[in-house]
């Protein structure tokens, strides 16, 4: 049976203790008695859980008792304890079955451990009922406080925002059991933040409670306390921070920092000068700083400029003053922001105004002439001297300054002091009809200050040039000719100008008044010339020649003589002049057909004569170099060495050409096995005589220069040159009579395997011969 201690009410919260240790299971179990009999008994265990507090500071903390019915007491049954947590956690008297919990339990790690537990006999050492199974609980007690989970916290609401406003929510959490008692339920509550914000007691939420300016104080530090069992006396807490900031909403207008500037401007600034600036500030940031200048009176001479990024205001020039017109003026500027919501446009009602004053500075200006160009006319032919006009420049300053006036680079015009224009050559129109001149006005004060002023002169024209042919004529008549036939038609030019069209009057000289010829004019500018007899003779007058004179309508006109040329001609059957002029020209083509062959001819000598001289360099190039056609090559070849002969070839190193000589004179006999290992050595290294190299070069060099076929450029030849010979001297056996005949030539066994066959041969012989 289970029995259960209502402990006293403690802290509000009713608590059930665990006061009995062991459950009686009403199954029974038949058991054979030894004699035969059966005997029905009860199952003497079935246990059910117990119970145990955390944090328990005992070192041994009895917890209950497991007890068989079947234990009469005489001590001859054990009680064993298995499972998760025994003997280390919970221990078992074997004798009584008292349970003790050894260590301090945390029912936040572990709530429930499940055990079995045993009964032996000590007699027989058997089990005296089968293992049962039961449950230790860990009660929970207030020993965590609450804590912040979410940590740090940091919230951003906007200023001005009304009562109310959710900021943020913070939340709590406690580690002990929520459904025993009170110790997990916690509420909230404001340590620091009042009275600007207030927080929910349940969930935590933080609120609005008085409207802020972020201008005043742009954040705010909360400190948020979190208890468990719900406040009540013994409860345990956690405290947290919150960081808090207000945004920025527009709710300043800009403001200028001065309601007055005073600013300047050189009357020389050109358009666009930027002349001073002026600033406002405004207490928001961001883009609810941003501001929008503009001049209060449409001022036509000056305007105002917004600099995105210093948000300055920036005064420029629009119109050029000028200090003798004006020398102050007087503006007003504004400032607002340029982007405002509705619900904030009572902050901004009125925009904010200055005053400026900007002050025009006198400078020396250039002189400035009363036009800005001037076009004068004068007649051709005008005498030196001639006034052409007049220009004339002033001093814009208030003193004055006397000018003085020149032209640049001109031959023709010139000016005096007063402006005026005189001419100093004479003018041709026919030559040039407009002159562009450029002249120069300086103050005599301040000769730095100079202007100019471009000045086109139109020279007109007068009748100064009488009429003349047109072209050149080539006019023929024939010899079997009529009276009055046609033979020219003519016609005029005139290189004066006319104002109306020209118009030109032909006719014959006084002295043509008998002539052959007669002229009709035509009234358009042109006349013919016909014949005024019959028959011409080529023989008794091949030319004739005709004057005409022609007039011009020009004021007054001018007349002049031209000569036209006529040649007889006989004309055959045709009886027209084409033919004569068809002989004229093939008799000019002709001619030119001449010239132009003898142009080709020269220029056929002139490349003969050049092929003919390629060829010849060409034919002495072949016989300066007819080795090239053989396989040569440019290597030297020595044979120094006792190897393999001739058949030994190597490459001779260009650069030993430069060594010293080695004679081959015969030398002291020196021991064969020493001399034999010097000339063995000195014939890997040794040359050709530098004397005798010299003196073949020379004889190559001036076979060269002597050869009449040589070529007129330098050219490269290469000699085989074999060189003294080797310093090794001779193996003859000419010259081994004069050989020491107690020789030994055992050192030739040392030279390598090639000299084995010879030391041998040396070697018999001499044993031989001893």
């Amino acid at each position: 049976m289970n029995c259960w201690l209502l402990l006293p009410f403690m802290l509000g919260i009713p608590l059930l203790w665990p006061c009995i240790i062991a459950a009686e299971n009403s199954k029974t179990e038949e058991v054979r008695h030894p004699a035969g009999s059966h005997l029905r008994i009860r199952r003497g265990w079935m246990w059910n859980q117990f119970f145990v507090p955390e944090e328990m500071n005992k070192t041994r903390h009895h917890i209950g008792q497991l007890r068989s019915d079947l234990d009469n007491g005489n001590n001859s049954f054990q009680y064993k304890l298995l499972g998760v947590g025994a003997e280390s956690l919970f221990v078992i008297d074997e004798r009584t079955g008292d349970i003790y919990a050894v260590q301090k339990l945390d029912r936040e790690e572990r709530s429930l451990y499940t055990l079995r537990a045993q009964v032996i006999d000590t007699t027989t050492g058997r089990a005296v009922e089968p293992e049962s199974e039961f449950v230790i609980r860990v009660s929970d007690i207030n020993d965590n406080e609450p804590k912040f989970l979410d940590e740090p916290y940091e919230a951003i609401v906007p200023e001005m925002s009304p009562e109310g406003t959710l900021v943020i929510q913070v939340t709590a959490s406690d580690a002990d059991d929520p459904s025993s008692g009170n110790n997990a339920r916690l509420v909230y509550s404001l340590l620091q933040g009042q009275p600007y914000f207030s927080i929910e007691p349940t969930t935590g939420k933080i609120r609005i409670s008085s409207k802020m300016d972020r201008e005043l104080q742009d954040e705010y530090w909360v400190i948020i306390q979190a208890k468990d069992m719900i406040g009540l006396p013994g409860a345990l807490s956690g405290t947290t921070s919150v960081l808090i900031k207000l945004s920025d909403v527009n709710d300043n207008k800009p403001i200028f920092k001065d309601s007055l500037y005073r600013l300047t401007v050189s009357e020389s600034a050109p358009v666009g000068t930027s002349i001073g600036k002026i600033m406002a500030y405004d207490r928001d940031i961001g883009e609810n700083a941003e501001m929008d200048y503009s001049i209060e009176d449409d001022s036509r001479t000056f305007d105002v400029i917004t600099n995105n990024e210093t948000q300055e205001g920036i005064i420029i020039l629009k119109k050029k003053v000028n200090f003798e017109d004006q020398n102050h003026y007087r503006i007003k500027a504004k400032v607002k922001n340029p982007q405002v919501d509705a619900h904030l446009r009572e902050y901004h009602t009125e925009a904010s105004t200055t005053v400026i004053k900007i002050q025009v500075e006198d400078v020396d200006e250039p002189p400035v002439f009363l036009l800005p160009y001037y076009i004068f006319e004068i007649f051709e032919e005008c005498p030196h001297g001639s006034s052409v006009g007049t220009v004339s420049a002033t001093d814009p300053d208030q003193r004055k300054s006397p000018i003085g006036y020149s032209i640049i680079r001109s031959e023709v015009f010139s000016v005096d002091d007063n402006g005026t224009i005189f001419t100093t050559n004479p003018l041709d129109r026919e030559t040039s009809a407009w002159y562009n001149l450029s002249v120069t006005a300086t103050e005599k004060y301040n000769i730095a200050q100079i202007s100019s002023v471009p000045v086109y002169v139109q020279v007109l024209n007068i009748n100064d040039h009488a009429p003349e042919f047109s072209e050149y004529y080539e006019t023929y008549v024939c010899e079997n000719a009529v009276s009055g036939q046609v033979i020219q038609t003519i016609s005029a030019v005139d290189r004066d100008e006319s104002i109306e069209h020209h118009h030109f009057y032909f006719n014959l000289s006084m002295e043509e008044n008998n002539s052959s010829f007669a002229i009709i004019d035509n009234q358009d500018n042109t006349a013919v010339i016909l014949t005024n007899r019959t028959g011409f003779s080529l023989q008794e007058e091949p030319v004739f020649y005709i004057a005409i004179l022609i007039a011009d309508n020009g004021i007054p006109s001018l007349t002049s003589t031209n000569t036209l040329t006529v040649h007889v001609c006989d004309c055959g059957d045709a009886d027209s002049t084409q033919t004569c002029s068809h002989k004229d020209f093939m008799l000019s083509m002709g001619f030119k057909a001449e010239v132009i062959t003898a142009i080709l001819i020269c220029i056929m000598i002139i490349f003969g004569f050049i092929f003919l001289n390629l060829g010849l360099k060409q034919r002495r190039k072949q016989t300066l170099f007819p080795e090239k056609s053989e396989e040569f090559r440019e290597n030297i070849f020595r044979y120094d060495d006792e190897g393999g002969g001739e058949a030994d070839t190597e490459a001779f190193d260009i650069a030993q050409l430069r060594g010293s000589a080695v004679m081959r004179g015969r030398k002291p006999r020196r021991p064969a096995r020493a001399e034999m290992r010097s000339l063995y050595r000195q014939s890997l290294q040794v040359g050709p005589d530098s004397a005798v190299f010299r003196k073949f070069i020379l004889e190559k060099l001036e076979e060269a220069d002597t050869d009449p076929c040589a070529p007129p450029f330098d050219s490269l030849q290469t000699y085989a040159f074999e060189g003294t010979g080797s310093s090794a001297g001779s193996l003859s056996s000419l010259d081994s009579a004069v050989s020491d005949h107690d020789e030994n030539y055992d050192y030739l066994n040392e030279l390598g395997p090639r000299f084995k066959r010879l030391a041998y041969m040396f070697g018999s012989a001499m044993q031989s011969k001893n």
